[in-house]
């Protein structure tokens, strides 16, 4: 019996929706177009000065491949992530490219990312290939989310135990961003959520006493939410200054 015109449609809508909802649930992965610069007046590391407040480490973080990024920033939301960038070139870009750190805020021509000059060199096949991309200023390339180190902690220097406690979150992966973190003592479980002053910096003016974990909110564009609960917990006696590994790596 021949199918109608009607039901065909029908057929086509649901195969079609059924293909849509594969596609989205495995681009996790898919690398998203843009345009990238670098910083011009860096040497071969990024600034210290950077809008997500990891002061002078914010230039020698993850080897100093970092990045400024402009939309993906989202008032400091987007501190801390990692991005695996390659340009498109196939004259000069490798097919790894260059994972980076956001630390800054910033556009320039239309990009979405201003690495800095080490990184961008870093997506280059050879130093030859990485001369010439420097030379072009802006490139056409690509970028995703990307696992690449455990989540960690870098207490802030300007921390004073037991009274003030500041903390930036380096190294954040996967699609969902840390939208809240939660303070707790490892004892008697009792938490306390902190602000988030600026860029990527989380504080409290009385933090809780004793060996301290973190819970953080993973929040995504869908809505859905999950609390993330770090292996390794703070020291009891933590200093400014110092970094602790929290053990975790976001890939969700």
């Amino acid at each position: 019996m021949a199918l109608s015109i009607q039901s065909l449609l029908i057929l086509f809508t649901t195969l079609l929706l059924k293909e849509t909802l594969v596609v989205a649930e495995t681009c996790s992965n898919c690398f998203t177009h843009s345009r990238a610069a670098y910083y011009p007046n860096s040497d071969e590391q990024g600034t210290d000065v950077g809008a997500c407040g990891f002061g002078s480490f914010g230039a020698t973080i993850n080897g100093g491949d970092v990045s400024a990024v402009s939309d993906l920033y989202r008032n400091g939301v987007g501190c801390g992530a990692c991005y695996q960038v390659r340009c498109t070139n196939s004259n000069y870009c490798s097919d790894k490219g260059v994972t980076v750190v956001i630390t800054d805020q910033g556009s320039s021509h239309d990009t979405d990312f201003i690495l800095s000059q080490r990184a961008f060199g870093g997506m280059a096949q050879t130093k030859d290939a990485a001369a010439s991309l420097l030379a072009l200023g802006v490139v056409d390339i690509e970028y995703r989310r990307y696992p690449n180190k455990n989540i960690t902690i870098k207490i802030d220097e300007n921390s004073n135990y037991p009274h003030y406690f500041a903390f930036v979150l380096w190294y954040q992966q996967g699609d969902k961003d840390i939208t809240a973190v939660q303070l707790c003592e490892t004892q008697n479980f009792v938490c306390k959520l902190l602000d988030r002053s600026h860029g990527a910096v989380w504080t409290t003016n009385s933090p809780p006493s004793g060996p301290l974990s973190l819970r953080m909110l993973l929040s995504g564009e869908d809505g859905d939410e999950s609390w993330i609960i770090p292996v390794n917990n703070i020291p009891e006696n933590w200093k400014g200054g110092e970094t602790y590994d929290t053990g975790v790596q976001i890939n969700v």
